[in-house]
């Protein structure tokens, strides 16, 4: 397997902590996003949506974190990324989606390069922007965290789908100076996954690429 990532890129991160936890080799291969490789005609030749992380597997390439992910853990189900019931792996995928659908989006390198060279917002009101929608999207996540039985990860006592997606996010949120006060449960979630092996092996320090 090849993936084709970004060592800052958040839905690049979800997929390297799949590949370490389900102990998968594959070769990594760097696309600078902030230098704009990824618009470049060797790797735009590769990825339609010119977008990381692609997987390239079996003579297929994948894209987008999330179909990435779920692929693996089909073809891979041990250890599973989902619960084996229907309303588990439910409530696995909305706590996941909260963060790749809700969160990621608005703080993306593409949209802040936006705000900053199309709207000529200045920087700090951009990392205004960023913490704002990020802390938002992190409180909403805490109470869909609430009503859960007590676990050690977002949902139950092994990693799952959602785990991969929060360590990123709270990554990045401290990054960006985020507060993160008062989400016991998020914290909770974030410290327990990386006290594990896998999740310190994919962190952007441990990639080739890392930049400080």
């Amino acid at each position: 397997m090849k993936l084709h990532n970004y060592f800052r890129s958040s839905a690049s991160y979800r997929v390297r902590i799949a590949l370490e936890l389900k102990g998968l080799s594959y070769e990594y291969i760097a696309v600078h996003l902030a230098r704009g490789e990824q618009k470049k005609d060797a790797y735009a030749a590769l990825s339609a949506d010119r977008l990381v992380p692609l997987l390239e597997v079996d003579g297929e390439k994948l894209s987008q974190s999330m179909a990435i992910i779920e692929y693996l853990d089909e073809q891979h189900p041990t250890p599973a990324l989902l619960p084996a019931d229907a309303l588990g792996r439910a409530k696995v995928r909305a706590l996941a989606q909260s963060i790749a659908c809700e969160i990621h989006p608005l703080n993306n390198l593409r949209v802040l390069k936006y705000l900053v060279h199309e709207l000529k917002v200045a920087d700090e009101a951009k990392n205004g922007w960023y913490r704002h929608w990020c802390r938002n999207g992190l409180e909403a996540f805490e109470r869909q965290l609430a009503p859960l039985p007590a676990s050690i990860y977002c949902y139950g006592n092994t990693p799952t789908l959602a785990d991969c997606c929060l360590v990123p996010q709270i990554y990045n949120a401290q990054r960006f100076d985020v507060n993160l006060d008062g989400l016991p449960r998020t914290m909770a979630a974030f410290e327990a996954c990386m006290a594990l092996p896998a999740f310190q092996k994919a962190q952007p320090s441990a990639c080739p690429d890392f930049e400080a």
